[in-house]
This record gives structure tokens, C-alpha cells and sequence, in this order.
């Protein structure tokens, strides 16, 4: 096998691994990546803005607002205007929105974040590197997205990437 291909065979199989994750953890918990992400993040935060959820996972507040509004739609979180500054909503976990984060497993990127931390300082700098090189090379360096290993169907396909 070529080194291209060497190359292509571990970025598919990296693709397929979040694939069968999200896969999992849809089918364990009802609920994707960014859905479970924002969850943990409402009951990290507390009272807590959509702004401040979508600074707090690199998510844009259109894709957070999206995401809330299927949540919501599932009773798994309520929006509840702020009493001290009416401008203000807050999004909170309901009862069945705790269950089901308790129930879910955990997202892929706990697991990988705690053995890229473990690698030594060097080692994190090279994947790093490499990897940029690689999106770079795909020219995808200046597609928008969060920190989240989720694979999500195209909706739309954008052609300037």
C-alpha cells in the first residue's frame, strides 16, 4: 500500500470509529454528540445563556439554538427567562433531561482527550502539526467546527469548501 493510501485507510477509520460512537450512543441514550455535549454543558454551567453554552463548546448560537430547540421539543430542557434581566434566558436541565444525561455514555472526545493529555508535550505538538497539515492539504483549514467528535449528516452541501 502506497503512503497516500496509508494515509486515507486511517482518516476512514478514524471517520468510521465516531460514526459507530455516535451510532451508540444515539441508540443507548437517544441523543447525538452535540445534543449530549450541550447537556453536560447546561449542567456544568447552571444558570447559563445560550451565548455563553455556544462560547463554552465552539458551537455558533444558530447551531446551539437549533440543537435547544430539538431538546426542548423532547422536554429534556426548559428556557426559562431570567428574573433579573428579562433580555436574559436560561437554559435548564428538566427532570428527564438529567436522567438521560445520566444514562448516556460518555462522548468519544472524554476518552481521546485523556490520552492525547497523557502523551508528552512533543508528541501533542507533532499530531497537532500533522493534523493541520492534513486538513490544510483537504482544504478544509477554514471550515467551521466545534471541538466535537460527531459525525452528523450533510444538510446542505457548500461548494466553497
Amino acid at each position: 500500500m502506497e503512503k497516500h493510501e496509508e494515509v486515507l485507510v486511517a482518516l476512514r477509520q478514524i471517520i468510521r470509529a465516531i460514526d459507530l460512537h455516535s451510532r451508540k450512543l444515539n441508540k443507548e441514550a437517544g441523543l447525538t454528540g452535540p445534543q449530549l455535549v450541550l447537556m453536560r454543558a447546561i449542567d456544568e454551567l447552571d444558570e447559563v445563556t445560550i451565548r455563553q453554552l455556544s462560547n463554552h463548546t465552539n458551537m455558533s448560537q444558530a447551531t446551539a439554538t437549533t440543537i435547544l430547540d430539538r431538546l426542548a421539543s423532547r422536554n429534556l430542557i426548559v428556557r426559562v427567562r431570567s428574573n433579573l434581566d428579562k433580555r436574559k434566558v436560561h437554559a435548564h436541565l428538566t427532570p428527564e433531561g438529567q436522567q438521560a444525561l445520566q444514562q448516556a455514555p460518555k462522548p468519544l472526545q472524554e476518552s481521546f482527550i485523556s490520552r492525547f493529555q497523557s502523551l508528552e508535550e512533543w508528541e501533542q505538538s507533532l499530531l497537532i502539526s500533522s493534523v493541520q497539515r492534513i486538513s490544510s492539504m483537504m482544504n478544509a483549514e477554514n471550515i467551521d467546527a466545534a471541538p466535537l467528535l460527531e459525525v452528523t449528516p450533510l444538510t446542505k452541501f457548500d461548494e466553497t469548501h
